[in-house]
């Protein structure tokens, strides 16, 4: 803090934003990069995983600050990777375009190499293709990552075909006899992709395919196919290298929690909503987990929506169910501690999303005042103000197109150790 230690408190916000806010100057890249440099001497050493918020899909400026923000991660504080919110096993298509492999062109894995229709903003574009460029000519050692971190799953989760096709094609490079054993029993057992990937069963369990024979039968299968790698490993090590061992374990534990959250998926509860979210909440912290064991001790820059990267546990209210969850934030903290950093963000306006001028008195019309289009306030995760005084203050509306906007609220403060805030931000560009 400026003007107080952490033990002491703040009378008020107003005295709090003013003492401890912060311009943040993205008119030049000098001036960004100055920032930049700045911020991640605060961070210091011990941090591996950093987090960044985004207070809705849907808002165009907080992506170019990610870009700009991880091209600088990148070339003066040794980032090695960024994981989005976007499925991890079609990040992998992403991950070999960067790093100068597989496809020439980016249009040919915009699609692909995306869950969301993500692929097809032209941020992730402009930083897919920056990340190219910048590998070209280094060391295989030295090149950057671009992964998801999300599970196959959001409201339709996919077949796991894809995941149980890439170990079996894994297992065939040095084993084909004990791959095609493995494929004859799995591929009937897949059945029609269709099936699966229903997305009427998102609201209706029964029509749902996780509690089929089929289903049952492929647990067991996967199982089977688990047990043969580990059996093989010496020998599938010693013929592809521990990475690649490594990638296809990881491949089979995602197939093995897909079918988990098929199971859940045809299961009528009063819970099965918070459960399906947990589910996904927990892939989404193994495969980050994971992705940090790849990068060779680099950094990781995580961007994905406030909600996923908070420190506890989810509230939220879907229909009329009120549903809980721990999110993927809170599971990496746990695991990572002092080693991962969030910063959640926050909107002043954005007309075409539905959210208009905050009102009076509310946190964000009190960012506002500060005068600056992009602001960046250390929280310290809550120390500093006493929760009485956020408590206090009235919460703004919210947006009334786009449903990902949630507004500021006291637990943004104490579960982030920064908030960086935008005056205005436009759609998502799209292609």
């Amino acid at each position: 803090m400026t003007e107080k230690s952490l033990s002491e408190h703040y009378s008020s916000v107003q005295d709090w934003i003013r003492a401890e806010t912060m311009p943040v100057d993205m008119q030049t890249d000098e001036a960004f990069n100055a920032w930049v440099d700045q911020f991640a001497a605060t961070l210091g050493y011990k941090v591996d995983m950093l987090g960044i918020g985004e207070a809705l899909h849907g808002g165009d400026e907080i992506l170019q600050f990610r870009n700009r923000l991880f091209q600088r991660l990148v070339t003066r504080h040794g980032y090695r990777a960024i994981a989005i919110e976007s499925s991890f096993p079609r990040s992998r298509a992403l991950n070999d375009f960067v790093r100068g492999r597989g496809v020439e062109s980016y249009d040919a894995i915009q699609d692909s190499g995306f869950s969301h229709g993500f692929g097809r903003l032209t941020a992730n574009r402009e930083l897919a293709e920056w990340m190219r460029q910048h590998n070209a000519g280094l060391a295989d050692a030295e090149k950057v990552h671009f992964y998801g971190f999300d599970a196959p799953t959001d409201m339709i989760a996919d077949s796991p075909r894809y995941l149980l096709t890439f170990v079996l094609d894994y297992l065939s490079v040095s084993h084909p006899d004990a791959a095609e054993k493995h494929r004859a029993v799995i591929d009937p057992l897949l059945g029609d992709d269709a099936l699966w990937e229903n997305p009427e069963a998102a609201m209706n369990p029964a029509l749902a395919h996780g509690l089929s024979m089929d289903a049952a039968a492929l647990r067991i299968a996967i199982d089977a196919l688990n047990k043969e790698l580990w059996f093989r490993h010496p020998m599938l090590q010693a013929a592809q290298g521990s990475r690649r061992f490594d990638e296809a374990i990881h491949y089979v534990f995602e197939a093995e929690n897909l079918l988990n959250y098929h199971a859940v998926l045809a299961t009528p509860a009063p819970d099965r909503q918070g459960r399906l979210l947990g589910l996904r909440a927990a892939m989404m912290a193994r495969n980050l987990s994971y992705i940090a064991s790849r990068v060779g001790g680099g950094r990781v820059l995580i961007f994905a929506h406030n909600t996923h990267l908070q420190r506890r546990k989810v509230e939220w209210q879907f229909g009329e169910e009120q549903v809980h969850w721990e999110p993927s934030g809170l599971r990496i903290d746990a695991e990572f501690g002092p080693r991962y950093v969030a910063i959640a963000t926050a909107v002043g306006a954005s007309p075409d999303n539905g959210i208009g001028e905050p009102e009076a008195g509310t946190l964000e019309a009190l960012l506002m005042d500060t005068g600056a289009s992009v602001t960046l306030l250390p929280t310290h995760r809550g120390r500093g103000i006493a929760p009485e005084v956020l408590n206090a203050l009235p919460s703004r509306s919210g947006s009334t197109k786009n449903w990902s906007y949630s507004a500021l609220s006291p637990w943004h403060i104490e579960d982030f150790d920064w908030l960086v805030t935008f005056r205005e931000v436009t759609p998502y560009r799209r292609e």
